[in-house]
């Protein structure tokens, strides 16, 4: 009998960030973008001994990622729950905006201006994604790594929100030029087949899991100044926990499709029985946001535009590694073309929000974790996400109204995600055929990306700021390092045997 496939996925963690200097901001700078080069596991396995072929065949079905396929449609109220949800799922949607501009003293009105960017720039990349650029249900969500930039930059003595923009606006010019599509591929296209190989995206994975472990529990507890801490904060963030492993192990097929709404709900009900939660942002915020161009100002330094460059390339990176992920579980072929396309996607997303003043957009896992957990793979569904993005946009109230749900509650939610995601960096390794060269590369990288968190102060600031950006993600230092050492010492080796891989491609060294 012929080996059937298995496909093994996983749930990517939610983005999120707390209450934190400019430091804490870099040192999370790339944690959207950690999920974003998570590539998709195969294996290859035979029925077991004395199995009959309908009871392979009924196995094989059970293995079946999607109930719901990429080109089906589903009843209006049931896309505007998944909708909600997809919307629940970008976590830094409802953090990045608020402090971004708490950090720089904005007014309520100007930090709503920010909600407002990010929602509508968000919905319509996610709609190009789903019905025209791509065709896969993907939500482009706000990236971390553009909002740790803008951060740092803005605060720059001869910096300021404007440089910091209009830098943003020239590295996202340069960087959309590099992904058009020509005859079906794009310069920056030629990563994809880096990402391919399980030792590269199960090293990344470890890699940014660890360094956002210490925003993961830390935020759940809170600080002694924070309400409810710590024993709400703790026992909300519990509930929520609770509530998305039933839902996902015992919910059934209904109950699945909810589970991040049902745990964020019981979490948030359970913080407002014993800290009450203030609506006051929600009345003071204005009613309607128009998209203003340049609203901070515009000012262009190169030395920041290619800071800038240096951030949105692993987004790019990440993001096609996500839409090979997708479309393996929907069995849909994904072409270079295609391929380029998304990734064009990604670049033009960041342009929209250097202009509107906004955040670059990357393929959100959290939504691809969704997609997993629901077991709906419909694009009409990330569709209606894009145009309730919008909408919410452009109600402001209604954004504030989205941003009362704890800190605590998210952050418990994405603790258990990241567990999920890191374990899954270690089932990609271990389909990885080890040799020197191997461990070698692997283990240099590794080292290289984690020790840069632990620089201290003193000496990162004496550093030039470029530099500073790259020690403090390790998915640029450790990154980089591995795929270079990997394309030096590894790149003539043979093919692994397909026994030692889930899938002969993906091994190839």
């Amino acid at each position: 009998m012929r080996p059937r496939r298995r496909y093994t996925c996983f749930l990517p963690a939610m983005t999120l960030e707390g209450k934190g200097s400019a430091t804490a901001a870099r040192r999370v700078a790339s944690e959207d973008f950690v999920f974003g080069l998570m590539e998709h596991t195969l294996s290859t396995d035979t029925p077991k001994s004395g199995a009959s072929i309908p009871e392979a065949t009924a196995e094989n079905r059970s293995a079946r990622v999607f109930d719901v396929g990429i080109n089906e449609r589903l009843p209006l109220s049931q896309l505007a729950v998944l909708a909600l949800q997809n919307v629940f799922g970008m976590t830094g949607m409802f953090v990045f905006p608020g402090l971004l501009g708490r950090a720089f003293h904005l007014s309520d009105p100007e930090i709503a201006y920010l909600y407002g960017m990010t929602f509508m720039a968000c919905g319509i990349i996610t709609i190009l994604q789903s019905v025209l650029l791509l065709r896969l249900p993907i939500a482009q969500g706000p990236y971390a790594g553009s909002f740790g930039a803008l951060l740092t930059v803005g605060h720059l003595q001869s910096g300021g929100l404007g440089t910091a923009f209009g830098s943003f606006f020239v590295a996202s010019l340069i960087w959309c030029l590099l992904t058009v599509p020509i005859r079906g591929r794009s310069v920056a296209g030629m990563f994809a087949r880096h990402l391919r190989l399980p030792v590269i995206s199960g090293m990344i994975v470890m890699l940014i899991v660890v360094q956002i472990a210490s925003v993961a529990l830390p935020t759940w507890i809170g600080s002694p100044k924070s309400p409810g801490f710590p024993v709400v904060n703790l026992l909300s963030g519990a509930v929520s926990v609770a509530g998305i492993v039933f839902a996902m192990l015992w919910g059934g097929r209904r109950l699945r499709r909810v589970a991040i709404l049902l745990g964020l709900a019981l979490g948030t009900l359970a913080y407002t029985l014993f800290e009450p939660v203030s609506f006051a942002a929600v009345v003071a915020a204005p009613l309607v946001v128009e998209p203003r161009i340049f609203p901070f100002g515009f000012g262009v330094r190169m030395d920041l535009v290619a800071v800038f460059l240096l951030v949105l390339i692993p987004a790019g990176m990440g993001s096609m590694a996500l839409y090979q992920t997708v479309a393996d579980w929907g069995k849909q072929t994904l072409s270079p073309g295609r391929m380029s396309e998304g990734l064009f996607g990604v670049a033009l997303g960041s342009v929209v929000a250097a202009v509107w003043g906004g955040f670059s957009t990357i393929a959100y896992p959290d939504n691809i974790g969704i997609l997993r957990a629901t077991r709906v793979g419909s694009r009409f569904v990330t569709l209606a996400a894009g145009i309730l993005l919008i909408v919410l946009g452009g109600c402001v109230k209604f954004d504030m109204l989205l941003v009362v749900v704890p800190i605590p509650v998210i952050s418990a939610a994405a603790t258990l995600l990241f567990g999920i995601v890191f374990m899954h960096g270690v089932h990609i390794l271990s389909h990885v055929e080890w040799n020197d060269r191997r461990l070698i590369a692997s283990g240099l990288a590794f080292l290289i990306g984690l020790g840069g968190l632990f620089i201290s102060p003193e000496v990162l600031h004496a550093m030039p700021l470029m530099l500073q950006l790259v020690f403090q993600q390790p998915v640029i230092s450790g990154g980089l390092t591995l795929v270079v050492l990997h394309s030096l010492l590894c790149s003539k080796q043979q093919p692994s045997p397909p026994s030692a891989a889930p899938s002969r491609a993906q091994n190839r060294a």
